[in-house]
């Protein structure tokens, strides 16, 4: 849950435009009557250092479409072709059978 609140915390300052450092996270916790430990807005803080969230973010955003986009058409593609081969398969075993003097109705 500790991380939960430090993200957001992380979220409100960078929608601030103001510099998320461990102080500022934790003064946004502390206004919001949350308590966390330090290490967390420590961690994040060192994570973030020198990035800018908003980038971070909408680079993530504008990605996750087309790589869904692309992970749907090649699922597409891996599907059909797994039925055609299923389906090569079972036409062989028909002939095999044949062959080999084992019909139906013998």
């Amino acid at each position: 849950m500790s991380d939960a609140l430090v993200s957001y915390a992380a979220l409100i300052l960078a929608d601030a435009e103001k510099e998320i450092s461990s102080e500022n996270l934790q003064s946004v916790l502390t206004a919001a009557g949350a308590s966390v430990d330090s290490i967390w807005t420590s961690v994040f803080a060192k994570a973030l250092e020198g990035k800018d969230l908003k980038d971070i973010l909408f680079s993530m955003a504008a990605a996750a479409p087309a790589a869904g986009a692309a992970g749907a058409a090649s699922g597409a593609a891996a599907g059909a072709s797994e039925e055609a081969a299923a389906a090569a398969e079972e036409e062989e075993k028909e002939e095999s059978d044949d062959d080999m003097g084992f019909g139906l109705f013998d």
